[in-house]
């Protein structure tokens, strides 16, 4: 696996892709401990460190120092533990099973010897690798292009990410499945929940596959429950507020000058508060249905008041202009701790409240049509 592409395919994708694999030691899953023999050859640069990580944990369990381009690890470690070898400086990192064979590797063309699970594993590795960098690469592309032209072509690269997406998760998907009788899948399930859902990655680990009840599976369906279970916990804090009184929130504008929601909210006029940053992709996104449903009520006594999640005024104040929303704007510019975070519970944004003439909260997270058919409905 390319170390770099690791990376930059996680930061484009939702956490859920990024998620630490942190709790719980590989070591105190198994007690069938077996031999590791690992030695390297054509390794770039003498003196580079060698880790034998613990892909659990994410700890080194074993080192060893390049000497003449070549490195030895030797020890103990759980039967089939998914391990990986990572040289400080080298740009690729060999994931394998801890199955008692040999392995050896030739590090300057990335093979690998050794049983017939870790020479495959190998081969689908660089598979996988292959179709990453395509898919990133074709991000990049599109990043590198000027902020003008992205704005241009926005409509033509969505619908292209989406195909390039789809290209990547049938990728994964289809060597999951072809690899339904051995371990192989362990390395790639991580991949599932953000590509194709987590019902379908419950959906695998509740088989009778043998990766299915591997301990790197069984961790990471724990770790992904539980970020479920906070997620549900904190959807439910959120909606919590409807049917309550608004609180009130005192931030600056532009003008620098403190501003208070109840300056504008619960005197007799229909109030968005609308969460949001300069940052966000997906605001900036649904700003446009933000901006029709002001153009088409605001004449009516529809009001917004934006609360802003940026951290600096130059971006925020740019894109109030760029974004062409007219209406009243404040930040304290202070990011996720923004003070919205913990009277609102807003933990992502776009976020919005809908609140009635009275000041009462009526509703949270309307976007694209579910707010225009809201406000259809009220001003009827």
């Amino acid at each position: 696996m390319n170390r770099n592409n690791y990376k930059l395919f996680h930061m484009k994708k939702l956490s859920i892709l990024s998620l630490a694999l942190a709790a719980g030691c590989l070591l105190a899953c198994s007690g069938n401990n077996v031999k590791y023999d690992i030695t390297g050859a054509n390794a770039p640069q003498d003196g580079a460190v060698v880790y034998l990580m613990d892909r659990i944990t994410e700890e080194p369990i074993d080192s060893a120092i390049v000497a003449d381009g070549a490195f030895a690890l030797k020890g103990t470690a759980p039967k089939d533990a998914l391990l990986s070898v990572e040289i400080d400086g080298w740009k690729w990192y060999f994931p394998l099973f801890n199955d008692g064979k040999p392995v050896r590797i030739s590090v300057a063309d990335t093979t690998v010897t050794g049983s017939a699970l870790n020479v495959k594993l190998t081969e689908c590795d660089k598979q996988d690798n292959v179709a990453i960098t395509e898919y990133n690469n074709f991000i990049e592309a599109f990043l590198a292009l000027p902020e003008k032209e992205q704005q241009a072509r926005e409509a033509e690269f969505i619908e292209q990410y989406q195909q390039e997406l789809g290209k990547y998760t049938d990728h994964v998907m289809n060597m999951i499945e072809e690899n339904r009788d051995n371990l192989i899948p362990v390395v790639f399930l991580r991949h599932i929940p953000s590509l194709a859902g987590k019902e379908k990655f419950d959906e695998f680990v509740s088989s009778d596959a043998p990766f299915a009840t591997h301990p790197y599976t069984l961790e990471l369906k724990r770790r992904l429950d539980a970020s479920s279970a906070k997620q549900e916990e904190a959807e439910d804090a959120k909606q919590a507020v409807i049917g309550q009184k608004f609180l009130d929130l005192e931030e600056a504008d532009p003008d620098g000058k403190m501003r208070k929601l109840s300056e504008f909210v619960g005197r007799g006029q229909w109030v968005l508060v609308d969460f949001w940053a300069s940052w966000c992709g997906p605001c900036k996104a649904e700003m446009p249905n933000v901006v029709a449903a002001y153009k088409q009520y605001h004449g009516k006594g529809f009001e917004i008041v934006g609360v802003s999640f940026d951290q600096e005024k130059e971006p925020w104040v740019k894109a109030i202009a760029e974004w062409e929303m007219p209406w009243i704007h404040i930040s304290d510019l202070k990011y996720w701790n923004n003070a919205a975070h913990e009277v609102y519970s807003v933990n992502s944004i776009p976020d919005n409240l809908l609140i009635d003439p009275d000041g009462i909260i009526v509703a949270r997270g309307l976007r694209g049509d579910k707010l225009a058919a809201r406000l259809a409905e009220i001003y009827k």
